[in-house]
């Protein structure tokens, strides 16, 4: 046990300085680009009436100053760690003078919720039909699920986002392909409104489970497929155990070890195409948020959805690589 907590320990401070490297990048990404948050701001009032050029200057003025970018680029990121301490990027330029932070909290959930799901679905499913399509080769039915899986795993995710899209959005709109629930709903915790949601998720959920599916079935396949050649399998066979212990105990333990080092490796991608899938189908996640916050320069945005997003997947990562001891005792926690 004392291994274990050693272990966790260590795993934590490699969070920690995974965290800290990827929201330094972040900082940097956003204030070293060439779009001015100052004047995109400034451009969207002046569009909507006349303003004196000396309003106009004051307004530049106090932006400059409240957004800090007139101190040397030191000074900016030592005061967004302060700020980031206390949860306060400051307010968005594109929907002042709500926090960044707020927005982001908003869409947080429905991100999650959507990358988690298809991860779950994809991973057990994917993973359990890929080891019986390794173990028993000659079923017809896991073949041709097979050759669907090497069709389909190939695609792009936006792609296949497009296609239910065209496929449930005109020619058989049964399905809702925009927004997170019906306008018709109060959110809150009833069985209208948390239905609604689960109808709205149907199709962004369905783009990222189609396309991550194969992969998982794919690659469980062909370890299985080495599995089974083990002479310790090929011993249970003979002496006897039942198919349903030998697949489950001996077989799917084994190969499952190398899939969840995979899902760890994944997380990130998964990610960047449940940001992609959202847009496509207007979800109110953190996908449109962050394409919102660049078309509008609003840096403050941007960097606190970069902020949360490589702070939520190192902490799933994390997660994963705690299991690994539990389902592997080969794996040395000292």
């Amino acid at each position: 046990m004392q291994g274990y907590l050693w272990f966790v320990a260590k795993r934590a401070l490699q969070l920690l300085a995974v965290i800290f490297v990827g929201v330094s990048a972040t900082f940097l990404v956003t204030h070293l680009s060439p779009v001015s948050p100052v004047e995109s701001a400034l451009g969207r009032m002046t569009a909507r009436s006349n303003f004196a050029p000396e309003a106009v200057q004051a307004m530049r003025a106090a932006l400059t100053e409240m957004y800090g970018v007139n101190e040397p680029l030191l000074s900016q990121y030592l005061n967004f760690w302060v700020r980031l301490a206390h949860g306060d990027l400051g307010p968005s330029l594109i929907a002042f003078p709500t926090p960044a932070m707020e927005l982001v909290m908003r869409a947080l959930p429905w991100t999650m919720g959507l990358m988690f799901s298809s991860i779950i679905i994809n991973w057990l499913a994917g993973n359990l039909l890929g080891a019986l399509a390794g173990y028993y080769q000659n079923n017809r039915f896991l073949k041709i699920f097979g050759v669907v899986a090497m069709g389909v795993q190939p695609i792009p995710q936006y792609v296949v986002a497009f296609i239910l899209l065209i496929i449930f959005g005109f020619l058989w709109p049964v399905l809702p392909i925009s927004g997170g629930f019906g306008m018709d709903q109060t959110p809150g915790l009833n069985p209208g409104f948390i239905g609604s949601v689960l109808l709205h998720s149907i199709l962004p959920a369905a783009s990222l489970v189609l396309v991550g599916f194969g992969g998982w079935f794919l690659g469980m396949r062909a370890l299985v497929s080495n599995i089974v050649t083990e002479d310790y399998v090929s011993y249970a066979e003979l002496a006897g155990v039942k198919r349903e212990t030998i697949v489950g105990a001996y077989v799917i333990r084994n190969a499952a070890v190398p899939q969840l080092t995979a899902l760890a490796m994944t997380l990130g991608g998964v990610f960047s195409g449940t940001v992609i899938v959202e847009q496509v189908f207007n979800y109110p996640g953190l996908g449109s948020l962050l394409v919102d916050a660049v078309g509008g320069g609003d840096f403050s945005l941007v960097l606190a959805v970069g902020t949360v997003s490589v702070a939520a997947v190192a902490v799933a990562i994390f997660i994963v690589d705690l299991l690994h001891p539990i389902i592997d005792p080969r794996v040395r926690t000292e």
